[in-house]
């Protein structure tokens, strides 16, 4: 890589060319790349076209303001750095550009050295933003366990059991929400099995038409029913010395259950129409978005045959449940979906990223495979942005945690969110500012009128307790 494909892009807005060239000197040693501009109009154009990572603006320029060119500029690209300069300097001012994302407001004449301080602190971020991000890609591929990627301790957990059951499981059952990857799980048990070179044939229970399922399952011999004109091996079967793994067990009706329950058991099978049975040696996973023990109360579902497929049961965590593993799973779709279109996509926006985040993915790692693959096909840059995302992730949610936070003010549920993502990073300010695409200095006013409202409720709860 050149060093002028190194250097981060910065605009700098004046209509003062001796500012610019000021600005210039200024910034020499610190590793940017400098694109002047003399008005708010034409630095949009040429905004669209450089994507720079860093602005810095005066505030009072020809005909669009520096206020309006922020505005306009983050609309487009939440993620950049926007700082601004006046010679009309002021607390409340400074406090008002802030608020509406500014990173940093600095007085004219601009003191070079706080203005070489602010530039070279976005750019450390702005470095440690793209180790980040390439750490996440080689994260995606250490943190790959037989194709299934996390890091988190729930999917920790997933890996050592396949790993310990693996080379002695005669049957497995999987439990874990419709998206969450159980089909994975079922794979890379077979995969570390000792029959890993034998078939592993897939049955989904729920795509089996009733009166075929057992002929599918269990085979058929030539006239059992009409256009049986030869026999034919089931599922189980044709598995022989290998694995067969029954998605959607809990579709399966109950006479299939008690012929499974037999297969189990005696490992026997027996085609419909022969009074023969055969035996079979094969290994079964099953798997289930439903709870089959309320099923098993319910008598829709036996017993027996819930105790013979749970001895050893996988549980697979739903994605909300495990959201440390969303940044590597961002990546490997983006990387199989930018390759997939030929597109040179190289990340997602800080705005766009909080919005993946906020989401409760209902349908789990599927739902999250496919937002990728549909935002990579709209993205028209090298960056996914909000507006790349489905529509579903940008409207307002209509479910909440809480069932009271439908009754509570914009702010307070802010407050709560902010305080729920702080839990979730341990503290870190600037990660959290990273999820909610706000600026540290957004954060910091936050937890001041979170610590303010708190301190004014305990002197009141004092008032009340001394009356």
């Amino acid at each position: 890589m050149s060093q002028q494909e190194s250097q981060l892009k910065m605009m700098v807005v004046d209509d003062s060319p001796e500012q610019l060239q000021a600005v210039e000197r200024a910034l020499a040693s610190e590793n940017v790349r400098i694109f002047p501009s003399r008005d708010g109009e034409s630095a949009l154009e040429q905004f669209q076209e450089v994507r720079p990572r860093i602005v810095l603006s005066d505030v009072t320029l020809p005909g669009m303001s520096g206020l309006e060119l922020l505005q306009r500029v983050l609309a487009h690209d939440p993620g950049t750095d926007f700082i601004l300069m006046t010679g009309n300097y002021s607390t409340e001012s400074a406090i008002d550009a802030i608020r509406k994302g500014a990173s940093d407001y600095l007085p004219k004449p601009v003191d070079v050295e706080r203005l070489r301080r602010s530039v070279h602190i976005l750019v450390q971020e702005a470095a440690l933003r793209r180790k980040t991000f390439q750490l996440d890609h080689d994260l995606a591929d250490v943190y790959q366990f037989e194709g299934i990627i996390g890091r988190s301790p729930l999917m920790l957990e997933v890996f050592a059991k396949i790993r310990r059951i693996a080379p002695h499981f005669r049957s497995v059952l999987i439990t874990g929400e419709t998206g969450t990857g159980k089909e994975l799980v079922a794979q890379t048990l077979h995969k570390l099995s000792p029959v890993a070179t034998a078939p592993f044939v897939i049955c989904n229970c729920a795509a089996l038409v009733d009166t075929l399922l057992e002929s599918q399952l269990f085979g058929y011999v030539r006239g059992a029913f009409t256009g049986a004109t030869q026999d034919k091996q089931g599922i189980f079967e044709h598995a022989e010395g290998g694995t067969v793994f029954l998605d959607e067990i809990g579709e399966l009706p109950l006479a299939a259950q008690a012929k499974l329950l037999r297969v189990l058991q005696n490992q026997e099978v027996q085609r419909v129409g022969s009074p023969i049975t055969r035996r079979v040696n094969v290994r079964v996973i099953a798997a289930t978005h439903r709870d089959l023990r309320k099923m098993v109360a319910q008598r829709s579902f036996r017993e027996d045959l819930f105790y013979r497929l749970s001895v050893v049961e996988i549980s697979v965590p739903r994605l909300s449940h495990r959201k440390e593993d969303l940044p590597l799973l961002q990546r490997h779709f983006l990387e199989k979906y930018r390759s997939q279109y030929g597109k040179p996509i190289s990340g997602i926006t800080r705005r766009a990223q909080s919005y993946l985040s906020a989401h409760n993915w209902p349908g789990n790692v599927r739902e999250l495979e496919n937002v990728i693959n549909g935002s990579c096909l709209m993205c028209a840059g090298d960056v996914i942005d909000v507006y790349d995302l489905p529509e579903i992730l940008r409207a307002p949610s209509t479910t909440v945690d809480r069932g009271d936070e439908d009754m509570v003010s914009l702010e307070a549920v802010q407050q709560r969110h902010l305080l729920r993502v702080l839990s979730r990073v341990e503290g870190n300010k600037a990660r959290a500012a990273e999820i909610l695409g706000v600026g540290r200095n957004t954060i910091y006013q936050m937890l001041s009128r979170i610590r303010t409202a708190a301190s004014e409720e305990s002197s009141d709860r004092q008032t009340n307790l001394s009356a």
